[in-house]
């Protein structure tokens, strides 16, 4: 059967590579991100293709939002088999920069944004007998560096809430697999205020980062196992990524 599967951070980057793949793969995709007009193309190219996809704008801090997405994948579709998180944002620099605010969006992009999805989609879950969560850390909670302290922070919350969400999932129902990659060629440096940060992390992601579409791959290696299987956790990363 194929499965239903709602993603946000739809837009660009390893969201729309994600949502591409699994589209081909049969899949019916539905659609979340904040600029609605790159979504809608991203839909249409999906059912020129073949593909069945449906949209909506979704700003991830928006618990209301969360929830018509998930509400529009079971009025389209009948239910949702899997939840996506992958919305994000990165506004790295030094702690004594005391950037309250960059701070404040991160908490609500990368861990709100989280929850958000979560207390839309778990009911569904339960409801249905079934269901998995896949959500986009990073390697930036694997390896803490300077200058991206909160950045990770945020991260690391988000894989110690996954992790206990599994331990209160044993019964079987709801699957739970974090991905954390390295430097990936997506839109993510846009969002670092910081010009000379935002320039070295762009350059590093044009000389050596990964396609979004090597992350999608992990992702769908993830959602297509049996449902008795759970894939927790998956590092990608370029192999020259120090």
């Amino acid at each position: 059967m194929s499965p239903i599967v709602a993603i946000t951070g739809a837009s660009s980057g390893i969201g729309e590579a994600t949502a591409r793949l699994l589209a081909r793969r049969g899949a019916s995709v539905v659609l979340g991100a904040r600029r609605a007009e790159r979504l809608d193309r991203l839909a249409d190219d999906i059912r020129r293709d073949g593909g069945v996809a449906v949209a909506r704008a979704t700003d991830v801090t928006d618990p209301e939002d969360l929830q018509q997405l998930v509400d529009l994948a079971v009025s389209e579709f009948g239910g949702l088999d899997v939840f996506v998180g992958n919305a994000g944002i990165s506004k790295i620099g030094p702690i004594a920069d005391l950037d309250l605010a960059g701070w404040s969006e991160m908490i609500d992009v990368n861990l709100r944004g989280v929850l958000h999805g979560i207390a839309a989609a778990l009911p569904v879950f339960r409801r249905q007998g079934h269901g998995h969560f896949v959500t986009t850390l990073s390697t930036a909670g694997l390896k803490i560096v300077p200058n991206q302290g909160v950045y990770a922070a945020t991260k690391n919350a988000v894989r110690t809430l996954l992790e206990a969400l599994r331990q209160e999932s044993t019964d079987g129902v709801v699957r739970t697999t974090t991905i954390s990659p390295g430097f990936v060629r997506t839109e993510l440096a846009d969002s670092i205020e910081d010009l000379a940060q935002r320039e070295r992390i762009r350059s590093s992601m044009n000389e050596f980062g990964l396609p979004p579409d090597a992350v999608a791959a992990a992702i769908a290696f993830a959602i297509e196992q049996p449902r008795e299987v759970e894939i927790g956790e998956i590092t990608i990363r370029p192999t020259v990524q120090g």
